[in-house]
């Protein structure tokens, strides 16, 4: 995580209280609205994919469903990306793949929240398709393309590269780090 990593552990280190604080001199209401995050984002004129990305972290942070993520919940959200256990980690992945809900992630969905990750990234180096590719090759055991939470979590951890690859893709750093300190004031 190099220069990332320490700055948010410092933040992490902090008492709940300058927490609250900081939630809540950007979210003076106390919730983050999905167009909220998506404002403190920057994320107008990214493409669907990317803007859909946005949505799924959102409603997978949105605990309660209730459409606003609340102090609470963006503290659990914090502490599970930068603290949580490989297997938290690996089903909170397997539910943001996992747009339909249906309990299986197929070739689709993975490879559409893959392109968004790279549109907000803007790092291009291995086409969605071939990392979708892999996986599969690796991992769906029944070549049914598609993957349950089971799988999905077995062989991540059996092939390290795959778990590698996923936890380099997947990092929300940068995310938390302009959440953390707030949306860059427009001159």
């Amino acid at each position: 995580m190099g220069a990332h990593g320490s700055s948010l552990d410092e933040v992490l280190a902090e008492d709940m209280h300058h927490w609250y604080n900081k939630f809540m001199r950007e979210s003076p209401s106390g919730l983050i609205t999905l167009f909220e995050l998506k404002t403190m984002l920057q994320m107008q004129g990214m493409s669907e994919e990317a803007s859909g990305y946005v949505d799924q972290v959102f409603y997978t942070f949105d605990m309660d469903g209730d459409g606003y993520i609340d102090f609470v919940e963006y503290i659990a959200a914090v502490s599970l990306l930068l603290k949580g256990e490989i297997n938290q980690k690996l089903k909170w992945y397997f539910k943001l793949f996992d747009q339909d809900g249906n309990g299986k992630i197929d070739r689709d969905e993975m490879e559409t929240i893959f392109k968004a990750i790279q549109d907000i990234t803007r790092s291009y180096e291995i086409p969605p398709d071939d990392i979708v590719t892999l996986i599969y090759e690796r991992i769906d055991v029944n070549n049914e393309g598609e993957l349950t939470l089971e799988e999905f979590i077995t062989g991540a951890k059996e092939h390290p590269d795959i778990m590698e690859m996923l936890t380099k893709m997947m990092d929300l750093t940068h995310v938390l780090e302009i959440i953390v300190n707030g949306q860059k004031k427009k001159e």
